[in-house]
């Protein structure tokens, strides 16, 4: 992250990574799915950057978000508990998925959410078991037309 970083922000979202390129940060209200959303990309191979509160710093054009120091490593299990989990230190974001909205089309648009003035691609909330495994490829390689 460079030195210049303008603008900081503390969320109630969630974040995972594929690495320190290739974040997607998960908004919502408290029981929407952000930490089972989370859980399920980390079962695929995402790894967690934050659980519940993430702090988003604008880097130029960029969106780098990153944990709150006293939540680093973990992230909670609804019926479980609170679990230890490998942490990436930040990463930055590609997308943003909006656990509020739920997708109605099934091609659907493209759609863009602007966070601390930085506009990126925006999904909302697919109720199916397709949803984890194609945000992953989407953060893989993106989307065709």
């Amino acid at each position: 992250m460079s030195k210049d970083a303008q603008e900081e922000v503390n969320l109630h979202a969630s974040c995972v990574a594929l690495d320190s390129e290739s974040g997607l940060l998960i908004i919502g209200p408290s029981g929407s799915g952000k930490s089972t959303l989370s859980l399920t990309m980390m079962a695929l191979g995402a790894t967690l950057v934050s659980d519940d509160r993430t702090l988003l710093t604008r880097d130029g054009a960029d969106l780098v978000a990153t944990a709150p120091g006293t939540l680093t490593s973990m992230i909670e299990a609804r019926g479980v508990g609170i679990l230890t989990a490998e942490c990436l230190p930040h990463t930055r974001l590609r997308a943003v998925v909006d656990m509020a909205q739920v997708e109605t089309e099934r091609l659907p648009p493209r759609r863009e959410k602007a966070l601390i003035g930085v506009s990126i691609p925006l999904f909302y909330r697919v109720d199916g078991p397709q949803f984890a495994p194609a945000l992953i490829q989407w953060l893989k390689g993106g989307r065709c037309a």
